[in-house]
């Protein structure tokens, strides 16, 4: 037998004196148990809210400070394209000069040709 409150016993049998809990009683008490739940989510967000807040303006933090990379205020660091340094004559592919070399550019050096000959 489950007691789901002081009062109310779930359960095949009643003992003498108590009430056994009706269907509707449990989904009574499962809606109540549900708003509680919710209504102390919330409560617990805004607290959240209120102390990440009064983090932010201690420590004089934006929004824009929380969204990028930690430590970064500069661009410094910032991955992205490099600008070509050889280039393929035949086809117009480009290389960094940054990696594993091409392909293209391994078997034109070992033909015999020189980098310099595909500098941009």
């Amino acid at each position: 037998m489950n007691r789901i409150s002081s009062d109310i016993l779930i359960g095949p049998h009643s003992p003498k004196g108590q009430t056994v809990a009706t269907l509707e009683d449990l989904l009574a008490q499962k809606e109540a148990i549900e708003r509680e739940i919710e209504n102390t989510r919330k409560h617990q967000r805004a607290d959240a809210i209120t102390k990440v807040r009064a983090l932010m303006a201690e420590y004089g933090l934006t929004a824009s400070d929380l969204s990028g990379k930690a430590g970064s205020k500069s661009g410094a660091g910032k991955s992205g394209k490099v600008a070509a340094k050889y280039r393929n004559s035949a086809t117009g592919e480009p290389w960094s000069g940054r990696g594993l070399q091409p392909k293209w550019l391994k078997a034109a050096l070992a033909a015999g040709r020189k980098i310099e000959e595909f500098t941009v």
